[in-house]
């Protein structure tokens, strides 16, 4: 069953509530709705309540271009999530940058003037900043902390499991491994205390709990590809591994496993590259190219619903011209460019996309308590 959480008169949040019961104390007046960026049906007491908590853990499993979260407590799985990090488009908005840059460069230079009197680059040494995040991976790290935050004020989190990369030999570098020490040292401290844990303890945890995961293709907007292994580290908290003799051994304590929300987050979509505006003529003026807000008043990543031929379309904003203002989808594909005049602005932009899937968590088993059994490792 699912859990709606639950938030005290104060902003405090409390434990999860059962959607029957909150239906009620909406009905009747007790609580009210809870807005926040995730998107997730929240509800807020508007009268005093019990501040006494159980424990609640967040499970990350951090990627390159993927990541899953996992919230679990003792009784049930409170919420799964499925991020699709913004490695690749910041990877190349930098390339983009790069190659202008070298373009202003050599229209600078002066050719008719002797080498040795134009104004080329200077030489530089040395100058390289220590300890500084490369933009993709600060970008991916900083998405993550973002979900994270956003579940702390949703749920009393007490712990953050955090599955630490190592790297391998015989496979090289994995761009995964960047950034790992920054989030377990310094952000996520900041929110709840953090422990970490290798793939192979994911691994034997998420088998023993009866997850299936998919590796035919990690895309997949399925709990089965990346969530399954936040609940496997979320259930690190309450579940540890006890030695017998030999290779044999048993987990000690209780966890259980139950169906979810399943969201999938992504960062707002960006303008299109156009190069009539990034390489402009002499003369004249030209008119804004990227930043957030649109010359209409619309922000990019804006939910707005929209019309043309007496069609309706809901969409985030992208992008905009002198009258029109371009409209994506959530796979941030085009729907159109339309008239500003039958635009109309349904939510502000959080710099959050949210998509909750339907059935996606049906894979979840509904599992009895798992704990004390012995088995071969």
């Amino acid at each position: 069953m699912y859990r709606v959480p639950v938030i005290s008169k104060f902003g405090k949040p409390l434990m999860p509530t059962k959607p029957s019961r909150a239906r009620r104390w909406l009905k009747e007046g007790k609580a009210r709705i809870y807005r926040n960026d995730l998107q997730q049906f929240a509800i807020q007491l508007t009268i005093d309540a019990d501040t006494k908590t159980q424990p609640i853990a967040v499970g990350i499993d951090p990627g390159k271009l993927f990541t899953g979260i996992g919230v679990q407590s003792v009784k049930a799985t409170l919420f799964t999530a499925h991020l699709e990090l913004p490695f690749k488009s910041v990877t190349k908005r930098m390339s983009d940058r790069r190659m202008m840059r070298r373009g202003r460069r050599g229209r600078r230079i002066n050719r008719k003037l002797p080498y040795n009197q134009r104004s080329h680059r200077q030489v530089r040494f040395n100058n390289r900043k220590a300890r500084k995040l490369p933009p993709s991976i600060r970008s991916n790290r900083q998405l993550e902390y973002r979900v994270v935050k956003e579940l702390t004020e949703l749920f009393p989190v007490s712990g953050i499991v955090y599955e630490y990369i190592k790297a391998k030999g015989n496979k090289g570098f994995s761009p995964a491994m960047v950034g790992q020490k920054v989030m377990i040292e310094e952000w996520l401290p900041q929110l709840a205390p953090v422990t970490t844990r290798y793939g192979w303890e994911t691994s034997n945890l998420r088998q023993y709990l009866g997850l299936t995961k998919d590796k035919s293709n990690k895309a997949n907007q399925t709990p089965a590809t990346h969530a399954v292994d936040g609940i496997a580290l979320a259930a690190h908290y309450f579940l540890r591994w006890k030695e017998l003799r030999g290779k044999y051994g048993y987990w000690q304590g209780i966890c259980q496993v139950t169906p979810a929300p399943f969201l999938v987050v992504k960062r707002p979509p960006v303008s299109r590259r156009q190069l009539h505006l990034m390489v402009f003529a002499k003369g004249g003026k030209r008119r804004k190219y990227g930043a957030t807000v649109t010359c209409h008043g619309l922000r990019k990543g804006d939910f707005v619903e929209t019309e043309r031929k007496g069609v309706k379309y809901r969409g985030w904003v992208s992008g905009d011209t002198k009258t029109q203002v371009s409209v994506s989808d959530f796979n941030s594909k085009r729907l159109g460019q339309f008239s500003v005049k039958k635009t109309k602005l349904l939510r502000r932009s959080t710099g959050l996309i949210c998509k909750p899937l339907v059935g996606g968590a049906a894979f979840l088993p509904s599992l009895k308590a798992r704990g004390d059994r012995r088995e071969e490792r």
